[in-house]
């Protein structure tokens, strides 16, 4: 299964989706602290592209936010390790 569709990576997108609008950004305005088009970001969040773990990075800091607190906000990151990833 690619990782696109695995409930892990659906978790993160979510997860990502609820942070940008808890910090009251829209996806045009973070499309431009990215540098991006608009429709990248709709992309990403519809599960229609994959973020790598650069990408990832790159909307947490445009977002303003500790990769670690981010991190600890997804179930099966705070599950233990790679192990419980299968």
């Amino acid at each position: 299964m690619k990782s696109i569709h695995r409930p892990h990576y659906a978790e993160l997108i979510a997860k990502l989706v609820e942070a940008r609008t808890d910090c009251g950004v829209t996806q045009v305005e973070l499309a431009k602290r990215l540098g991006k088009q608009q429709s990248y970001v709709a992309k990403i969040e519809a599960l229609d592209r994959r973020l790598d773990v650069v990408e990832l990075a790159d909307w947490l800091n445009a977002l303003d936010l500790r990769p670690d607190v981010f991190m600890g906000g997804l179930h099966w990151w705070r599950s233990g390790g790679v192990g419980h990833f299968r």
